[in-house]
């Protein structure tokens, strides 16, 4: 079985948009208005882009120090 990168999957457009969409037709399906939909659809697609941007920055950093660590490295070796 193939292990899941979540770290994809939370920073995944096409998840958010399919997940705003479900929910609000939900709410309409069960009878809320339209605007409440709209209104918590609007909430999904904020919380994605903050998961996205903490996601998409914790990688940046990520690579940022293991680019530092690798250049000490070559660094010490040289001496």
């Amino acid at each position: 079985m193939k292990e899941i990168n979540w770290k994809r999957k939370l920073t995944s457009r096409k998840l958010w948009t399919a997940t705003a969409s479900f929910v609000s037709m939900m709410i309409v399906a069960c009878g809320g208005p339209e605007n409440q939909a709209t209104q918590v659809t609007a909430l999904i697609m904020a919380g994605a882009t903050v998961i996205g941007y903490i996601i998409g920055e914790g990688l940046t950093d990520a690579a940022a120090i293991g680019a530092d660590a690798e250049n000490v490295e070559v660094v010490e070796e040289g001496e």
